[in-house]
């Protein structure tokens, strides 16, 4: 699909990398085709895996959505100019215009659904192979739920290839209802068919973090309590709500971020060994490391608002002042958490989760803060030596930084923290989105990357106390790093965040 020339063939990456198609050719038949996602993420992700030869020949786009007015011809100018004003080309030879095409449809009318049956087939049985599709839900969540119930009852849940339903986040409102979704989820489809996505888990440094913990014995021999203080997992964004207020408001930092991609870098951070490098074996694990979880006290969460302040000296309003948000609204912006994970591995080392809005710069990391040496050996010399520590970057610089002590040069005998640095540019001009990585183990049928039923319900049944007991928020001053009880919450343990 949206391939012609380079159709087939691999692209040839700086480093000698090379990726070929892999995956049989299929309909994307993207529900909310004409959406804030399709238009920045979904689009030009296909896009780009049609320039690099990754998409396999002769699948189809079929864009899914309320407005009657929209057809063919004109879907493919909305999309032509979408990718235009992204900086793409979309006159590219390798880009198939007419590969693209339109379904309305509205969940309120089950007799729509039968007319997109009947065009999936036609696009199936003239282009596409084997009748495999992707039913990709790119959805506001109160949409899942119809959405769904039509697809099953339409028979669109099966083919004469293979079906896979994605579904975006947020996978359900709290427990209850994640756990009705996937029970709706589970009457139409097989849970081997359904892709949950945390598009943080495409990150290449996600994935990477599996390599460096078990493909290097340096680091997994120390990846326990005898070595490790404690572990910090940030989420900053410099971002404010903006005009999401309808969204947010009904949401909060705790649901929006915490439930699902601090929790995701959580389970593959503290998670064991897996017996396979396979989907089953990993999300086991993963489970593993929340059902090991101990409730969370109440006083080991912060909840954060931000006032007005300034991020780059340009002056932001607090949450309070933003467009839609309600008079005195006790929603958070922002959540520092500590956690206890009561297994044989990290008993008694803290995990720190933060996330927040409105901060100085965008930030996602993962750091790993090492234990000192037992003996003060140098304590004649200067100083003591520093703490080794492990960052993880997943945003905006992905990549790793060890710190490591070193004698200082010259005669006498001191100490200096000295750092180590890996960053993908370096090794590689190809990086990709977390979409098109995500896309591409769809179209191949592989689930490692995407989010369990098991886990969407272990991690709302960790987190629903704190949505039923929430506090009032603490205000802090937007670009600054959240309130003072955030950094008292670490200073607990002798600790600090690391920004």
């Amino acid at each position: 699909m949206l391939t012609a020339a380079i159709a087939g063939r691999g692209q040839k990456l700086k480093n000698g990398i090379v990726r070929k198609p892999q995956g049989d050719p299929c309909v994307f038949v993207i529900f909310g085709g004409t959406g804030d996602l399709m238009q920045k993420k979904l689009l030009p992700s296909l896009f780009r895996m049609a320039q690099h030869g990754l998409l396999p020949r002769n699948s189809q786009v079929l864009g899914v959505a309320r407005d009657r007015s929209l057809d063919d011809h004109k879907f493919r100018a909305w999309a032509a100019k979408a990718l235009t004003e992204l900086g793409l080309t979309p006159h590219d030879p390798v880009w198939c215009d007419t590969c693209l095409h339109y379904q309305a449809a509205d969940p309120a009318r089950p007799e729509d659904f039968d007319a997109l049956a009947k065009r999936i087939a036609a696009l199936e049985g003239k282009r596409a192979g084997k009748g495999n599709r992707v039913l990709y839900l790119a959805l506001p969540p109160l949409a899942f739920e119809p959405v769904i119930q039509n697809l099953g009852k339409a028979g669109l849940n099966k083919s004469g290839g293979w079906t896979r339903l994605v579904v975006e986040k947020p996978f359900g409102h709290d427990l209850e209802s994640a756990q009705r979704l996937n029970a709706i989820v589970h009457t139409h489809f097989d849970e081997s068919q359904v892709y949950r996505i945390d598009h943080y888990l495409g990150k290449e440094t996600v994935q990477n973090l599996l390599a460096f913990r078990f493909g290097n014995a340096l680091f997994e021999s120390a990846w326990n309590r005898d070595h490790i203080k404690s572990v910090q997992i940030s989420v900053a964004e410099q971002t404010s709500i903006g005009t999401r207020a309808g969204y947010y408001e009904n949401t909060g930092a705790l649901r929006d971020m915490v439930q699902n991609h601090l929790t995701q870098l959580l389970t593959l951070t503290a998670m064991e060994v897996p017996a396979a490098f396979a989907a089953d074996s990993i999300r086991f694990e993963k489970v593993k490391v929340l059902r090991s979880v101990a409730p969370i006290k109440r006083e080991a969460i912060v909840f954060g608002q931000y006032s007005p302040g300034r991020v780059e000296r340009k002056k932001l309003p607090g949450y309070l002042q933003e467009p839609g948000v309600v008079p005195r609204s006790r929603t958070e912006t922002f959540v520092a958490m500590r956690l206890e994970i009561q297994n044989w591995r990290w008993q008694g080392v803290p995990f720190y989760l933060r996330t927040g809005k409105s901060m100085p710069r965008r930030s996602t990391r993962i750091v790993i803060d090492f234990r000192k040496p037992p003996v003060a050996l140098f304590r004649t010399v200067g100083r003591r030596p520093h703490r080794n520590i492990l960052a993880i970057n997943l945003q905006p610089d992905q990549g790793f930084d060890l710190t490591f002590e070193v004698k200082s040069p010259g005669d006498r005998f001191t100490l200096q923290t000295e750092r180590m640095q890996f960053r993908y540019p370096a090794i590689t001009d190809s990086l990709w989105d977390g979409y098109e990585t995500l896309l591409m183990e769809i179209v191949r049928g592989d689930q490692t990357l995407f989010v369990h039923a098991d886990e969407t319900e272990a991690s709302w049944r960790l987190y629903a106390p704190l949505l039923r007991r929430r506090s009032m928020p603490y205000p802090y001053a937007a670009g600054s790093w959240g309130p003072e009880a955030a950094n008292k919450l670490m200073e607990a343990t002798g600790g600090e965040w690391t920004t």
